[in-house]
């Protein structure tokens, strides 16, 4: 089967049947996971400071550094979540934050380096490029030195949040503040150059066309071919609660099981050298968590100890291992517990 073009992509995404959709995009599915084992990781999303100068409008999370909500959690409060990790068999932490004004390079440096010496065994998955963008400004230094700084303290990868859409239309309406699409493209392809692997996200259901869509979709593809990457794609959907993008577009409707799926299916077409889909049963729910397995999704996600930021719009669905485990069975796909590296550590 050839390589699906832009304009393919955009035909399926308006017009194509949801239900052949989802069978193309199972039998994609089946080429690169031939086994059918269905992944998820055991892990907790440490969210180090909500304090974030950029003030992205689909945000519900952050605070300015002198609110009284705001917090930079302190390194004894980052163990005891890390222990309250390993307790439950945890692996990895996903560790990022608000954009903090005053934080530069020498407090990840640290942060980093601390962790990794005491718990050698957890993976950090941790700060998006946007974050990453920011310590090299604010440090004087360039985004190369602030990866293999971070690299050589012991950051192991780095998550594709802040991606949102990778078109700077979009951008400049929801989060004007934030990096540009080619700054986190080249966060991403800096991190590669240097053996850091990384994720690459979407969030729809903003103000994006489906053209604007496909056009992420192309642009990670095109990186994904240069560099081999990414480890892994996950697309989710915008959560309006209690942010100012939905009080200054009140037409922005909230997207549907359907939309979801559609766009996970394409995504799994048209991403053919992204090997693993992640499914979103955070912004989802554990019911469209388990159908995403049959729109292309091979893994899902985390077990989620701990989330804050999709909670604070609204979103507050919570699965346990059993519970994964039972839902990927019901379907008759085979689970298995994952690190960071998609390196299957046990199957049940």
């Amino acid at each position: 089967m050839s390589r699906l073009s832009v304009d393919e992509a955009l035909d399926l995404i308006k017009n194509g049947d949801l239900r052949e959709l989802g069978e193309l995009a199972s039998a994609k599915k089946l080429q690169l996971h031939p086994e059918k084992i269905t992944t998820f990781i055991v892990d907790r999303n440490i969210n180090y400071t909500n304090t974030c100068w950029v003030d992205c409008k689909f945000c519900a999370f952050y605070k300015h550094v002198n609110e009284e909500d705001a917090y930079l959690l302190s390194f004894d409060e980052i163990d005891r979540k890390i222990d309250e990790l390993i307790a439950i068999g945890g692996t990895q932490i996903l560790f990022q934050g608000g954009v903090h004004p005053k934080l530069k390079i020498q407090w990840y440096e640290e942060l980093v380096s601390h962790i990794a010496t005491k718990y050698p065994n957890i993976d950090i998955h941790g700060f998006s490029a946007v974050e990453i963008d920011y310590i090299a400004r604010v440090s004087k230094i360039s985004i190369p030195e602030v990866l293999l700084r971070l690299k050589n303290a012991g950051l192991y990868s780095i998550p594709g949040a802040g991606a949102e859409i990778l078109s700077d239309r979009v951008r400049d309406i929801i989060s004007p503040k934030k990096c540009s699409s080619s700054t986190w493209l080249e966060v991403h392809k800096e991190a590669h150059k240097i053996g850091l692997k990384s994720t690459a996200t979407m969030m729809f259901g903003t103000v994006e066309s489906d053209e604007e869509i496909v056009e992420h979709l192309d642009k990670i593809r095109t990186l994904q071919d240069e560099t081999g990457g990414f480890r892994a794609f996950i697309l989710w959907s915008f959560q309006s609660a209690n942010t100012k993008l939905i009080a200054e577009h009140p037409h922005i409707k909230k997207q549907s099981p359907n939309r979801y799926l559609r766009l996970l299916a394409v995504s799994r077409l048209f991403l053919d050298n992204f090997k693993n889909i992640q499914s979103s049963w955070v912004t989802q729910g554990s019911y469209i968590g388990q159908l995403a397995l049959k729109f292309g999704a091979n893994d899902l996600g985390s077990t989620m100890m701990e989330e804050n930021v999709v909670k604070a719009a609204g979103a507050s669905y919570r699965m346990s291992q059993a519970q994964m485990i039972e839902l990927i069975k019901d379907i008759g796909e085979f689970p298995a517990k994952r690190n960071t590296n998609y390196d299957i550590l046990e199957r049940f």
